[in-house]
């Protein structure tokens, strides 16, 4: 959980404000080990945003290190709440959650999330279903998936009723990376 890892861009090229990041990283780090007086959950991790500046920490390896700080924290919330309910009431927990996603993806009506306002950009349909059906044959145990697959997913842009609105979409797949997460 160390930000003295980060690579720097050159002051040309923009990334990620190092102040901004040494401070989140240093208060993951105390909210870890339990020391800090704010909690912070593997949620606070994915919403994370960083102002972009020239010279900043390269943006990719900043992604990768909170995709591997996202891992910790939830194998963590595993942990203690396997210690204090077993792991039987784990399985429980993500399995229901698991049906909760399942059930969003069997809309008959085949929409599966709201489309994008009028003229503005979404995500393309056709690749948005192409990963959800990805996401059933996990569920239905015909195919093996990761939470990395999901997080490195990438949709193809379109405007208007032709795209998903990205909030919903990217809402959902975020509470599937958990589930995800908490199996691996």
């Amino acid at each position: 959980m160390s930000s003295a890892l980060f690579g720097t861009v050159s002051r040309f090229r923009t990334g990620y404000d190092r102040d901004e990041v040494d401070e989140f990283f240093d208060h993951a780090r105390q909210a870890y080990e339990g020391r800090s007086a704010e909690p912070m959950t593997s949620g606070d991790i994915q919403t994370a945003t960083f102002e972009l500046v020239r010279g900043g920490y390269d943006t990719h390896e900043v992604d990768a290190a909170l995709d591997r700080l996202e891992a910790a924290f939830v194998a963590r919330q595993r942990q203690e709440f396997v210690g204090q309910h077993g792991q039987e009431s784990w399985m429980t927990a993500l399995a229901e959650r698991a049906r909760t996603l399942y059930g969003r993806l069997g809309r008959p009506d085949g929409e599966k999330f709201a489309p994008a306002p009028r003229g503005q950009a979404g995500y393309d349909k056709d690749d948005v279903d192409a990963l959800c059906e990805r996401l059933v044959g996990y569920f239905d145990r015909q195919e093996p998936l990761t939470a990395a697959e999901l997080r490195a997913a990438t949709f193809g842009r379109a405007r208007g009723a032709d795209g998903y609105a990205e909030a919903p979409v990217d809402a959902f797949f975020a509470r599937a990376v958990e589930v995800l997460l908490g199996v691996e």
